[in-house]
């Protein structure tokens, strides 16, 4: 296996040039996005209660939603270098918006079911193309970026919650889909005219490069990086955002759901120091200084998750215990997209984060199920633990097989076209 990247350098400008640039391509994207998404996440029960199903049958519109990001990963990618960035990152929003439009006015659940996997492709749609962008603007710049980026769409999503269900109480449970439509119109709107696609690339010598092959995935350190963010979204993927942790909570502790939620905001929000501190920690020291004490981090705070069952620990354990995952999630918040970002090749790029991203999610997926599977055949000590060791290999990978990727690629001249 190779160790020199054959792929050629860019002959892109920076997308990114200013702060300006920074602000309206992702911050206010990223936000809009947050908010909006934020908005509907309290009226989906509401609107599954008003067609009558059950609540397994209404989990299925988190589910699908889920499902419709993982199964466009791929196509997405194909999309991004077949179309440009510009053209997927403006369509996104425009198909999620629509989708959210639908369900404001579906006549069954079956079709908000429809709609919200349809919802869940457009939003990978943008992630893919933002990814795309960040990944073609200076390397010493990238966590930085990256994590102002995930703040931003953190931030919207604190917010989100209470306004969408105050709009459902005095308006209607259809008015949080329709203004969440309007604001995600509104957020790319700016971004639209600022992005450009990028200019075909042409290699040192001038020449135009081959195209990529699925060979090129083999090239170091693309293996490792992959293995290590499957290992780390098995890890962290059922925890983020509450996720299993509530249901371990509800059930071991019999948590109140008002107090897990004010448990999971607040850290949500004291988490966004965190991951803004770490992105200028990944661009001044190197991104294994965030990623390697994250990964340990969480694999401590997942272990006193799992003395919490072992011991049986009061409350005031698994509320320690909460509080220390969220802080290792949050120093690698965006972090593993900053890696991306590094290592991807200049030619295929939308096929490289299609990739990526097929890998992560298969990883998140895989997360809630290894839990209630070793849960159900073991103990939650034992599936709090196996989680730990999958956060522990990930960053052994990153410490042991993955040179640093700051400033793994510097500009160099190339031959104009």
């Amino acid at each position: 296996m190779t160790t020199e990247s054959p792929f050629p350098y860019s002959t892109a400008p920076d997308p990114l040039r200013s702060k300006r640039d920074i602000i309206v391509s992702l911050w206010m994207p990223a936000g809009a996005s947050g908010f909006a998404n934020g908005m509907i996440a309290p009226v989906l029960p509401a609107l599954a209660i008003s067609f009558g199903v059950t609540i397994g049958y209404a989990s299925l519109a988190f589910v699908l939603q889920m499902a419709g990001s993982a199964v466009g990963t791929l196509p997405t990618g194909f999309m991004i270098d077949k179309l440009g960035r510009r053209s997927v990152l403006i369509l996104g929003p425009i198909i999620t918006a629509a989708a959210a439009v639908m369900t404001a006015f579906a006549s069954s659940f079956n079709e908000i079911l429809f709609w919200r996997f349809v919802g869940g492709w457009g939003q990978q749609m943008w992630a893919l193309s933002r990814l795309t962008v960040i990944a073609e603007s200076s390397n010493s710049q990238r966590g930085r970026q990256v994590t102002s980026m995930m703040s931003a769409q953190r931030t919207g999503a604190l917010l989100g919650p209470v306004i969408g269900g105050f709009v459902a109480v005095g308006w209607g449970l259809q008015w949080p889909f329709l203004i969440q439509a309007l604001v995600l119109l509104i957020g790319v709107l700016p971004s639209a005219l600022v992005i450009k696609n990028a200019p075909s690339l042409r290699g040192p010598d001038g020449k135009r490069p081959a195209k990529l092959t699925w060979r090129m995935f083999l090239v170091s350190p693309i293996p490792a990086v992959f293995s290590a963010q499957f290992l780390v979204n098995i890890a962290r993927g059922g925890v983020e955002n509450g996720g299993i942790l509530f249901l371990y909570g509800a059930y071991a502790y019999n948590a109140d759901p008002v107090a897990l939620g004010v448990l999971s905001s607040v850290m949500a929000g004291a988490g966004i120091p965190i991951a803004l501190a770490a992105g200028y920690v990944m661009d001044t020291r190197g991104r294994k200084w965030s990623i390697v004490p994250g990964t340990i981090v969480l694999a401590i705070a997942l272990l006193l998750m799992a003395a919490t069952s072992f011991a049986s620990m009061p409350y005031s354990g698994f509320v320690a215990a909460f509080v220390v995952t969220h802080i290792g999630v949050s120093m690698m918040l965006g972090a593993w997209q900053t890696v991306g970002t590094d290592v991807a090749p200049p030619i295929g790029r939308g096929t490289f984060f299609g990739v990526s991203r097929m890998v992560s999610h298969t990883g998140r997926l895989s997360s809630p199920g290894s839990f209630a599977l070793l849960s159900e055949l073991a103990s939650y000590g034992a599936a709090f633990s196996f989680l730990a060791l999958a956060s522990v290999a990930s960053g052994g990978l990153v410490f042991f097989f993955i040179k640093e990727t700051l400033g793994l690629r510097p500009e160099k001249p190339t031959v104009p076209q």
